[in-house]
């Protein structure tokens, strides 16, 4: 019995092994075709992996230089000796008049360098403390110093990183400038408000959602949840406000199940539509930027799905993927739609 355990393990490792390499290969091919896919590749390898990423809005063009500077929201995830951070990086990006040249290609490194990207440089500007890995960080519409983030606690943090220095204390304290409390668990949604200033959806672990102002008043830099909502059975994966409509917003979770909410019904704790989404977990969620209706569902299921809110009973469209969907975009739900109704009017 031993033996054949050993065995399993065995080729358990070596099947991993294989994994393995096969990604760094099919890696080296996309890094060697990037030239002829992109017209811009800025890699930079990080000293530890990071869950999380957000560009900020600010931008500014150095007078006299051939890149723009932006900054982007990261964090660590780091082993359980490590120290976390919530980092924010500056990026320099070429303007759009710069000169791409195919001989700046970097061939020679794996993880670094690029292809148009002569002026292109990433640099962490700031870290600040975080206890545990940063599963989700996000920027506050209204004021982009604002940063909440999702930790591996119950507890949803608040920094304003305009008030902390860019090297964290050597002791390691984390000092977020408000604690959020409501979760049970640790989580991934996190969602604010474009309308109402310091609105914050977050969806945990524990199936449940919890809203907070947080410019209502604290104590001892904590403040509890303003509302809970718990329908879902099981872990609620995603939570995202209406882009247009400021009372509304919708959550997915591991019962397949996507549900829209309207903070105006009589019943504010129930979900004012449900439908069954998915074949399986259903991991994302986002609104269409520019059509009031759409929304968009990725699951584990390995597809992505359109739903129309007017008749959310059948999906408009299903993408399928070769993999599971643990995010999507605005800007993809955009694209696709000009597409579907493209399609839509040639036939």
């Amino acid at each position: 019995m031993p033996k054949a355990v050993g065995g399993a393990a065995d080729e358990e490792e070596f099947r991993a092994e294989v994994e393995e390499r096969l990604i760094n290969e099919e890696y080296k091919i996309w890094k060697k075709n990037t030239p002829f896919l992109y017209d811009l590749v800025i890699t930079h390898a990080l000293e530890w992996p990071s869950l999380t990423v957000q560009w900020l809005p600010d931008r500014t063009e150095p007078p006299g230089k051939d890149h723009s500077v932006q900054k982007m929201i990261l964090g660590t995830h780091t082993s359980d000796n490590e120290p976390n951070y919530l980092m924010l990086a500056q990026v320099q990006l070429p303007l759009d008049d710069a000169e791409a040249d195919a001989r700046h290609y970097d061939d020679d490194h794996a993880d670094i360098g690029g292809f148009g990207a002569a002026s292109g440089k990433v640099q962490i500007v700031q870290q600040i403390n975080h206890d545990g890995e940063v599963n989700r960080a996000r920027y506050m519409p209204q004021n982009s110093f604002v940063i909440a983030t999702k930790t591996v606690s119950a507890e949803v943090y608040v920094f304003d990183y305009s008030k902390h220095p860019s090297k964290p204390p050597l002791d390691g304290a984390c000092n977020p400038d408000l604690r959020l409390k409501g979760h049970n668990s640790e989580g991934y949604g996190l969602s604010w408000s474009i309308f109402k200033e310091g609105h914050l959806l977050s969806g945990s672990d524990d199936a449940q959602i919890c809203l907070w102002d947080i410019k209502a008043n604290s104590r001892n830099k904590s403040l509890d949840a303003l509302q809970i909502f718990k329908h879902h059975d099981g872990v609620v994966e995603d939570v995202a406000w209406h882009l247009r409509h400021e009372y509304l917003f919708g959550s997915v979770g591991d019962d397949y199940h996507l549900l829209i909410w309207d903070l105006r019904s009589p019943a504010p704790t129930k979900p004012v539509q449900s439908v069954v989404a998915h074949q399986g977990e259903v991991n994302c969620l986002a609104f269409h930027p520019f059509n009031e209706w759409v929304v968009a569902t990725g699951s584990t299921d390995k597809t992505v799905k359109l739903f129309d809110l007017r008749k959310i009973d059948t999906s408009l469209h299903t993408f399928d993927c070769h993999k599971y969907v643990s995010t999507v975009s605005l800007l993809f739900i955009a694209t696709v739609c000009f597409y579907c109704l493209r399609n839509f009017l040639e036939y």
